[in-house]
């Protein structure tokens, strides 16, 4: 049998599905166990239990299978692996169930290699219609089951598609917030262009302005030398 492994994020639906091949692989192993043990009707019953345990199983993988597209990347070969660990254990286990239900020798394997598997010793009509109906029935239960993991795996591709609305909604919500934030930049620097350009002219006005006041202080100092001196003379 295949060894567990951890259970990572992302590997929910796998995990499921694996968990229940699990439990049919015990109940597969444990009809396997009786065949080898019993004769008769209740051999030919265990047999029959242990081929459904089988297209069960299948099912299940072919479920497995579907879901490893999903995966993320990372954790696909540790996938891959457990896939067909499981897929390596069903095939030992077809192979026994061939084995184990081989009729033996003698005029009856003969007459069994000629008409299969509808071939019984057993004359009674009304029991190949209870086989029939029991296969009816497990059919309808495998189609149930069957019905349960689409609907399932419908929900999961439901959920991942509104997940991935909502991260494409978050997405073009951060992008309008960068857009607004590059056009404030924006406008921001061409205040402080505009506050630079009016730093220059204050500046340039100031130094006219002292300059001026200079010139101004410099006349009235040589106005008044020029007065004192006419005073003077």
């Amino acid at each position: 049998m295949s060894n567990p492994l951890d259970s990572d994020q992302g590997t929910e639906q796998f995990d499921s599905y694996e968990a229940e091949l699990k439990l049919v692989e015990a109940d597969l192993n444990q009809k396997l166990d009786q065949v080898e043990e019993l004769t008769g009707e209740e051999r030919k019953a265990a047999v029959r239990g242990a081929e459904r345990a089988i297209e069960e199983a299948k099912e299940l993988l072919d479920q497995m299978n579907l879901t490893k597209s999903s995966i993320p990347t990372t954790l696909r070969s540790k996938i891959n692996t457990r896939y067909r660990n499981h897929q390596s254990d069903l095939d030992a286990s077809t192979r026994r169930l061939k084995t184990l239900a081989r009729p033996a020798g003698g005029a009856d394997s003969d007459r069994a290699q000629l008409f299969g598997e509808r071939y019984t010793d057993d004359p009674n009509p009304h029991d190949a219609a209870l086989e029939q109906r029991q296969q009816l029935l497990s059919g309808t239960e495998r189609l149930g089951r069957s019905g349960d993991r689409l609907r399932e795996s419908q929900r999961v591709a439901l959920e991942t598609e509104q997940i991935g609305a909502s991260t494409l909604a978050d997405l073009h919500q951060q992008r309008n917030v960068i857009e607004n934030t590059h056009r404030n930049l924006l406008q921001s620097e061409g205040y402080v262009d505009r506050s630079v350009k009016t730093l220059r002219g204050m500046a340039r006005r100031m130094a006219t302005n002292r300059i001026i006041t200079i010139a101004i202080i410099t006349v009235l100092v040589l106005l008044i030398i020029g007065v004192i001196y006419s005073k003077f003379k």
